[in-house]
């Protein structure tokens, strides 16, 4: 059994890590407002300009795709309270960014986005996360 814990801890580490190299690879396929992004044999080339710094376009499905994680997690994070809840939470956005074409570096350069997209798209369901994970708002919950 003991031999079994390490193992998880090194599948969450080596995942982690995967996350890190992937968005620092790039491939993201939300283009960011504020920038202009040329593709030269499927490499894509981001050319920052004088705006201090960029905020993604997400698409209304990538939203719903948040919520429609965030939503049957919601009596865990009851359950579980805020310090658990709260490392699930940073996870599942996590796990949500990657999917979405590993824009992890993007998410934790503007956290808030995170607040953006859910007020958006799922308000109650925001509402009750704030409410179980005891936040002020969705960017204080995410630590890396």
């Amino acid at each position: 059994m003991h031999r079994r814990w390490k193992t998880s801890a090194g599948l969450v580490v080596t995942g982690v890590l995967a996350a890190v190299t992937l968005t620092a690879c790039g491939g993201a396929e939300v283009t960011p407002s504020g920038s202009a992004t040329t593709t030269t044999a499927g490499a894509a080339t981001t050319t920052e300009t004088a705006t201090p710094s960029t905020t993604l376009e997400i698409s209304d499905s990538s939203a719903t795709q948040l919520c429609d994680m965030i939503r049957p997690e919601l009596s865990n994070f009851r359950v579980q309270g805020p310090t658990l809840g709260r490392l699930a939470l940073n996870t599942m956005v996590h796990e949500w960014a990657l999917r979405n074409g590993g824009i992890n570096g993007h998410v934790l350069a503007d956290k808030a986005m995170i607040d953006r997209v859910t007020t958006k798209a799922c308000a109650d369901v925001r509402t009750e996360t704030l409410t179980a994970l005891d936040l002020p708002d969705l960017a204080s919950g995410l630590a890396f």
